[in-house]
């Protein structure tokens, strides 16, 4: 059979446009030395960061169905140098050693010593915070920073005060939460921020576009309950600890159940404030 002319030039154009794209490949991050602890002495792999600085899909893009995290996402487990790993109470000092001392009362020295161990060791242990051996890690660090935030939430007083709904983002803390007036409208819970070079931008923003199953298609990756304020960045679900060791491509992640709620809370044109600078970035 003859195909007729008009038939094959769509073909053509297709095939050179399929042609000319050629393979892609995907670029994940170097991994991290440290490891995420399991209970035992075990070692796992590093998990691989969620991909998140996007912009909105082009028009006609449709929904993609995102599924319900797996149970035990919410499972606390410490990253720890693969040197400690098994260790039943470490010596060395963790990476965030003087922020859990001067949360947990201790003497702030960035040094490890005994009773700090025993210390840490009981607050993981209390919080359940897998493997209790003492050594202040990012987990432990932001475990303990949320507890304090509960107590008093914005010692800085940094959060404007609005008759208007705020979300204001402590990014030296890592902590969220939402304010209107001088009610709390949703309670501070754990986030993770930009890491170096992809930092999340301080300053005065709105929401400007929700995409509740949003899919990355540069990243080919879930971006559930996204609420974009900045250019790409938005604060979206992310299957994995928010307590990690890196940092965002400058989106503000939370885990599933927290996105899920603050979904509920804000609506497009609310207004957000971001200060601070991660630890680290």
């Amino acid at each position: 059979m003859i195909i007729p002319r008009s038939r094959t030039a769509p073909l053509l154009f297709v095939l050179a446009a399929v042609l000319a794209l050629g393979p892609t490949t995907a670029v994940a991050d170097t991994p991290d030395p440290l490891v995420p602890g399991v209970p035992g002495g075990g070692r796992a792999e590093y998990p691989m960061d969620t991909p998140d600085q996007v912009l909105p899909p082009l028009q006609g893009e449709g929904d993609v169905p995102v599924p319900e995290p797996e149970e035990g996402v919410d499972e606390l487990v410490e990253y720890l140098p693969r040197s400690v790993v098994g260790a039943a109470c470490t010596a060395t000092a963790g990476g965030y050693q003087r922020q859990v001392e001067r949360l947990l009362g201790l003497k702030v020295d960035g040094k490890q010593s005994g009773a700090d161990c025993a210390a840490i060791k009981a607050f993981q242990k209390r919080e359940k915070i897998k493997p209790a051996n003492g050594y202040a890690g990012p987990v432990t660090w932001a475990r303990a920073e949320l507890l304090a935030a509960r107590k008093v939430l914005d010692p800085g007083r940094r959060c404007p005060v609005k008759k208007y709904a705020v979300a204001c983002v402590d990014l030296d803390r890592q902590l969220m939460w939402v304010r209107k007036g001088k009610k709390v409208t949703y309670g501070v819970v754990n986030v993770r921020s930009g890491r170096g070079g992809y930092a999340t931008r301080a300053g005065w923003h709105s929401v400007y576009w929700r995409h509740k199953d949003h899919w990355s298609s540069i990243y080919n990756t879930p971006m559930p309950y996204s609420q974009f304020f900045s250019g790409g960045q938005a604060f979206h679900a992310v299957y994995e600890q928010i307590a990690t060791p890196t940092g965002s491509r400058g989106c503000v992640n939370l885990s599933h159940a927290n996105a899920r709620k603050l979904w509920d809370v804000l609506r497009k044109g609310d207004r957000v404030y971001i200060w601070g600078k991660r630890p680290g970035s």
